[in-house]
């Protein structure tokens, strides 16, 4: 009866986007400017009503600076950078090549994906205790946690690792992650926890029996062309990240990864550590939406749709949110069955395969002392672009 209530709340809110984004853009919007310049060339549309948007949010403090991808429907629709990547210690304009610490959209770019190929090849099993692969983890009451769980985060385990002793190192990493103890019963309620992707990290490293940067590298990154996109970003492009936040040292983080926890594991984790740009996260929101040797279109289904244990309200695909307390980026209009993910350092990537969209907005609101917030703005954005653009399900 779950799975039939997601479905038709899918179906619901697909039937409203439609109707409600013909009535606003019918009235709201003025026509404005078509995309910016390198966007190829489609219908007119509304979009430069989120120029205010961004330039207001700027001007409060949410974030220094942005650079916002809009896709659709084959095309770029909008492209543009916004304010400032860097206040201090000296002011630098932001750039459409700017390459941007992803945060927690590292589980999702990189992990996920890979655990969805590793299930595609027949080496890990969704539904397979996660001790099948790594035998430590089953301590401490965690011998029935399944890789489902880990991926939609009804595992019971708490939210991070403790960090208020000196540890260091990967290994001491994985060995804190696999003695943890549940908080609450797995698959009792939805509880985000990077933990869950620390250990799905070890599980791909387990069974490729390579690094978890080095195993994403080359059968994801790589294969989809996406040139600026890696952990542990080499020196020769620090001059292009954007920095995040002084840490505890007093130093300005620039290339090196703002989580302290990847950053203690060396800045290859399961949960955060990876920088990419908004060209090659549209590389891979196209593959999503069209196919690719790197996922096939049934790994992708099953990693978009909801697949949270039947008694939970919150619809969590694999490693993707979909419909829960975090999903707020999806805004008022666009559809349940549209997906994404956020991260910590300003950053999001929402796409909606029913109308072929996509939205990525790259900020640093961490920048430079940790206080902007951008999550009304993904809001926002979501919204006004679900209301502006000429949106038609796709075929």
């Amino acid at each position: 009866m779950r799975i039939i209530r997601a479905n038709s709340r899918i179906q619901r809110s697909s039937f409203c986007l439609l109707a409600a984004a013909f009535l606003l853009s019918s009235f709201i919007y003025p026509e404005s400017a078509q995309a910016a310049a390198g966007s190829k060339p489609g219908p007119p549309n509304r979009l430069g009503v989120l120029d205010p948007i961004i330039q207001n949010a700027i001007r409060q403090g949410q974030m220094p600076g942005a650079v916002l991808l809009v896709w659709h429907n084959g095309q770029v629709m909008y492209r543009k950078a916004f304010g400032n990547r860097s206040l201090e210690p000296r002011r630098e304009t932001m750039r459409l090549d700017t390459i941007f610490d992803l945060a927690s959209l590292t589980k999702v770019v990189a992990t996920t994906s890979a655990i969805m190929q590793l299930m595609e090849r027949g080496q890990v099993r969704i539904n397979d205790p996660v001790a099948k692969y790594i035998p430590e983890f089953a301590q401490n009451g965690k011998e029935d946690i399944t890789v489902r769980n880990l991926l939609t985060h009804y595992s019971g385990l708490r939210g991070d690792l403790d960090l208020t002793q000196p540890w260091q190192g990967r290994d001491t990493a994985f060995s804190m992650a696999f003695a943890e103890t549940p908080v609450i019963p797995a698959g009792s309620r939805f509880l985000y926890s990077d933990i869950n992707f620390i250990v799905l990290g070890a599980l791909i490293e387990r069974v490729s029996g390579i690094s978890e940067d080095e195993y994403c590298q080359k059968n994801i990154f790589t294969p989809l062309g996406m040139t600026h996109t890696r952990y542990l970003p080499p020196a020769a492009w620090k001059s292009a990240i954007a920095p995040t936040e002084y840490d505890e040292q007093g130093r300005m983080l620039r290339g090196m990864v703002h989580d302290p926890t990847s950053r203690r594991m060396g800045g290859v984790a399961g949960h955060a550590g990876l920088f990419s740009t908004a060209a090659d996260l549209s590389k891979f929101a196209q593959a999503l939406l069209n196919g690719s040797t790197v996922l096939r279109s049934l790994a992708v289904e099953k990693m978009t749709t909801p697949q949270q244990p039947p008694t939970s309200d919150s619809l969590r695909g694999f490693g993707w949110d979909i419909d829960s307390p975090l999903s707020s980026n999806r805004g008022e209009l666009l559809p349940v069955g549209s997906f994404g993910h956020t991260g910590w350092t300003g950053t999001s990537l929402w796409i909606d395969p029913t109308t072929r969209t996509y939205i990525i907005l790259l900020t640093n609101s961490v920048h430079p002392r940790g206080k902007g917030n951008v999550i009304a703005l993904r809001a926002k954005i979501a919204t006004a672009v679900a209301a502006t653009l000429p949106l038609t399900v796709s075929e």
